[in-house]
């Protein structure tokens, strides 16, 4: 019997909601505490062990959070609600390789940043207390921890606190100091909400979480005020000018002035925070007004398609080698990607006193990625271009803006096998991130994935950029995964990487390059016990259409082919090349260490399942054709083939595979069901099923719903919802921010599927966004897979 229920919570008898928990096997698995990350001294002397917090509790989630404008922070604290936290520090001395935990901690830490002082002397981290944030410092020498500040310091535009280029000092936005009380509603509205449009374009995607009217206004000011202020290390502050809506911030790397930028009324009800309008400035370092750099209206007019941008400087930031020039990049192509022009952006420098007419340092066919600084001699810049898929990254002189280009990288992005790497960067002396060059300074560093047939090999090249040949230092070599981390030397010499496996846990080593030597700096074990045993294999086969295809296969512990054929989980997510040949690489690798936490698929060979993980859904269009013109026809050509594969190795029950995914991976998981009967039952996360509500593009599709009606109207699996004849159970986070996934696109789908007679079961989870956080919520959503897998797939 089908149960066609709209809950978020199971129904006992007593009518009263309430979380559910999986077998025991998963509750543990979410509740595994992993190794914690390492941060590195600018000088690799230190390393800070960071420790991650475990998933928090729904009581915290229930706590009073602001949502306006894109932005989600708490009213009491002034944190950001939705990013994570740390909970432990200690620190490990190189090269002795010794341990030592930090003392003077607050009381159960809630840790939101660290950040080492550019000397590497001291780290700074901000703490969230029941009162606000606070600003503390650790001492690398003593590792002991003091408090610099109290509950003051304001993390609402999510701009956290940074070191002064000399170590002296940090800047951070805190709370003013006569704020007041919120604004007040008033229950009584002084008119109707009006916005009216006449002249040009405003396409947007589907945000979340925009302002509404006039009060949500005032309230997001409110809370977004902040005064950008100096905190000594002896605890002493410094006000640095008037308060105001401080989007970002940054000093110059001699520390004598501070880029900082300003949001500015007028607001926006279509757009979030990061397109309001904006006035950008150099200040001195007492505050002080010097020159204005930008001033933007509300940028509302940007065209959808992929690559575009708005006119006027943006990425304005300090050129990291120099003492204060200023660089920025601006469109020469109108911002608009779907405009035919032989220039798409230009790049521009000015150094201080700033009462020159700023330099050109390059102009590019492509649109602007980044820069990588290193010195008068030598900066990389990259760009890319969305419809060829094209990387380019040119080495340019920035003390001769007047010398040409060279062309260091010319590829597509989608062509893994023939990544060159992309040049690393590490700290200097004042914090900023720097190019990475060999002693002499005549050759720079390479990192790369490394992909191949047989899966990613990780490497590490050095460039000469005199001859332009590469010497492969490093790269990752069976029957382990092996990635570079970074020298932990000037003199590029000692590299650190992480080595793992299937059963082994990452650890950290450190190898000398020139004998290769290695050492290991930390021994960890493997939390996921209840794996040990289980088999992971990368394999390959074709769909009908020829392009080839990869998966990672699991099998549960003591499986045997004596076994015969399991029931079966399959977990994808779609992804759209321009080139068949592209879309057929191997990706991923059979020698990595799985973090198996709850989100992940292969959690389901403890319950007796095989999994398929990440079989390739690729939606080629090449030449002329867009992928999407044929999304119907080549899901499921790609998900017959998974099929396919597993029934002849044996492993799955084609009468018992179910399909699901995330996100995109939901629509795909809707999209299957609808178009073929290839799956026993479908499981959707937090999916959009219905793209009419998306109507200015999505994922990667750059046309509107006026321009492609047909395309948008048969990727909908809404639109035939009447074809899904097998049971598919939606969950939803009933706070998901996430563009285009509005709750309403499982809502009405479930809807539409009830009312047809299908089988569904919809799941909606309270206080939850996009991706799921508190405990009860992720045990809940493991109980409710567990009981329909078994229900409709496993006992079928």
């Amino acid at each position: 019997m089908s149960f066609l229920l709209i809950v978020f919570m199971v129904l006992q008898g007593t009518g009263e909601p309430r979380y559910m928990e999986p077998d025991r096997t998963l509750v543990d698995i979410v509740d595994v505490q992993w190794a914690p990350w390492a941060s590195l001294s600018p000088d690799g002397s230190s390393w800070l062990m960071v420790t991650s917090r475990q998933n928090p509790s729904i009581e915290e989630l229930a706590m009073e959070e602001i949502r306006l404008a894109g932005m989600r922070f708490s009213p009491r604290t002034l944190a950001p609600t939705r990013s994570g936290r740390y909970t432990g520090l200690s620190l490990m001395r190189y090269p002795r390789l010794e341990t030592v935990e930090v003392t003077g901690l607050p009381p159960e830490p809630l840790i939101l940043r660290v950040s080492w002082s550019p000397d590497g002397t001291k780290v700074l981290f901000t703490n969230e207390t029941a009162e606000g944030v606070e600003l503390w410092v650790i001492d690398a020498e003593s590792a002991h921890a003091r408090m610099l500040t109290g509950p003051v310091v304001s993390l609402s535009a999510n701009e956290f606190p940074e070191w002064l280029p000399d170590g002296s000092g940090i800047l951070c936005c805190t709370v003013p100091r006569d704020r007041g009380a919120p604004p007040s509603e008033d229950p009584v509205p002084s008119g109707p909400v009006i916005q009216e449009t006449s002249e040009g374009q405003t396409p947007a995607r589907t945000y979340q979480d925009l302002l509404e009217n006039p009060y949500q206004e005032n309230l997001f000011e409110y809370y977004m005020t902040s005064s950008l202020t100096l905190v000594r290390l002896d605890g002493t502050m410094e006000e640095l000018g008037e308060p105001g809506m401080i989007w970002y911030f940054s000093p110059s790397p001699d520390g004598l002035y501070l880029l900082v930028s300003r949001l500015v009324r007028p607001f926006s009800y279509s757009v979030t925070a990061g397109r309001f309008a904006e006035r950008v400035d150099i200040l001195d370092m007492e505050g002080g007004f010097v020159c204005g750099i930008a001033d933007f209206p509300v940028r509302d007019h940007i065209p959808i398609a992929t690559g575009s941008t708005y006119q006027g400087p943006r990425n304005i930031s300090w050129r990291s080698d120099a003492d204060a020039t200023l660089c920025w990049v601006e469109a020469l192509d109108g911002g608009d990607a779907g405009a035919e022009a032989e220039l798409r952006d230009r790049v521009l420098m000015l150094r201080a006193p700033f009462q020159s007419d700023p330099e050109v340092l390059i102009e590019l066919d492509n649109r602007f990625s980044g820069v990588q600084w290193s010195s008068d001699t030598l900066a990389v810049v990259s760009g890319w271009w969305w419809p060829t898929r094209n990387w380019k990254a040119w080495w340019v002189r920035p003390g001769d803006p007047n010398s040409s280009p060279a062309l260091l990288f010319d590829h597509s992005w989608e062509d893994r096998y023939g990544d060159p790497g992309t040049p690393i960067t590490r700290p200097d002396r004042r914090g900023g991130d720097v190019l990475v060059t060999s002693p002499d300074g005549s050759s720079i560093y390479l990192q790369g994935d490394g992909a191949s047939p047989e899966g990613d090999r990780p490497f590490l090249d050095r460039l000469n950029l005199s001859t332009m040949v590469t010497e492969r230092l490093f790269q990752s070599s069976p029957p382990c995964y092996e990635e570079p981390r970074g020298f932990v030397d000037e003199e590029c010499t000692e590299l650190l990487f992480t080595r793992e496996s299937p059963d082994d846990y990452p650890d950290y080593f450190i190898r000398d390059l020139a004998n290769g030597s290695e050492v290991q700096a930390t021994f960890r074990s493997n939390p996921l016990t209840m794996f040990s045993g289980m088999t992971k294999e990368l394999i390959t086969y074709s769909r009908e259409d020829g392009v080839e295809l990869s998966a990672t296969l699991y099998l549960p512990p003591g499986y045997s082919a004596d076994d015969g054929p399991l029931p079966m989980v399959m977990w994808a997510y779609p992804q759209e090349f321009r080139s068949a040949d592209a879309a057929g690489q191997v990706s991923g690798s059979p020698f990595t260490f799985d973090y198996i936490g709850w989100w992940s698929p292969v959690v389901w060979l403890t319950q007796g399942y095989a999994v398929l993980d990440d079989p390739a859904m690729p939606i080629v269009g090449e030449g002329d054709e867009e992928p999407n013109d044929t999304f119907v026809q080549q899901l499921v050509m790609s998900a017959e083939a998974a099929v396919d594969e597993v029934v002849r190795r044996g492993v799955a029950d084609p009468e018992r595979i179910a399909v699901g995914g995330h996100s995109y991976g939901a629509f795909m998981t809707a999209n299957l069901l609808a178009h073929s009967d290839l799956f026993a039952a479908g499981l959707a996360r937090t999916g959009a099923y219905n793209r009419t509500l998306t109507p200015f593009g999505f994922q990667s599709e750059d046309r509107t719903l006026w321009e492609a009606r047909d395309v948008y109207i048969e990727m909908s699996p809404f639109m035939s919802a009447d074809m899904i004849n097998e049971p598919i159970l939606l969950i939803h986070g009933q706070a998901d921010d996430n563009a285009g996934t509005f709750p309403m696109q499982s809502e009405r789908f479930y809807s539409a599927i009830s009312g047809l007679g299908g089988t569904a079961r919809l799941v909606m989870l309270p206080l939850e966004s996009h991706s799921y956080r508190a405990r009860e919520s992720i045990l809940h959503v493991l109980w409710e897979t567990q009981e329909w897998l078994a229900r409709y797939v496993r006992d079928r």
